[in-house]
């Protein structure tokens, strides 16, 4: 039976690749499984429910370091799910403030494709000619995304 456990079982288990379960490792967000005589090592279901916690809270947008606060909160006895919940609504407000960006990003953009005339040459292009110059607010939606 542990023969079947091993990273290759891990993985697939999961819905990882294997060198995904070798990163986790690296990153500490998941503990090297025990080894066996052969050198093999094997992983127990425990294994592949982390693994597939860190999995999908990557897919909600969690980075690797939030995803190893998110799993010490499982360790930690003081630890309440207000925790967590705290966590969560961080994101949500990152994910919210992107969602701004991108809809004013395509509000830019709709506003460029109006302007163009498609008949015209490439040096009337109101769209390049546009992009050259200083748009109002332009500036300050760059310096949100950098910040």
């Amino acid at each position: 039976m542990a023969s079947q456990r091993t990273i290759g079982w891990l993985a697939k288990s999961a819905g990882v690749h294997v060198q995904t379960v070798r990163y986790y490792e690296r990153q500490q967000l998941l503990s090297p499984g025990e080894r066996l005589p052969s050198g093999y090592r094997v992983y127990d279901h425990e294994a592949v429910a982390r693994l597939r916690f860190i999995r999908n809270a990557k897919a909600l947008g969690f980075t690797l370091r939030e995803i190893g606060d998110l799993l010490s909160f499982r360790v930690n006895g003081r630890a309440r799910c207000g925790d967590v919940q705290r966590k969560a609504e961080a994101k949500l407000h990152g994910v919210e403030g992107k969602l701004t960006d991108l809809q004013a990003l395509a509000r830019a953009l709709r506003g460029l494709i109006r302007t163009c005339q498609a008949g015209l040459p490439i040096d009337r292009c109101q769209i390049l000619h546009l992009m050259e110059r200083e748009q109002p607010g332009s500036h300050q939606l760059q310096k949100r995304r950098t910040s």
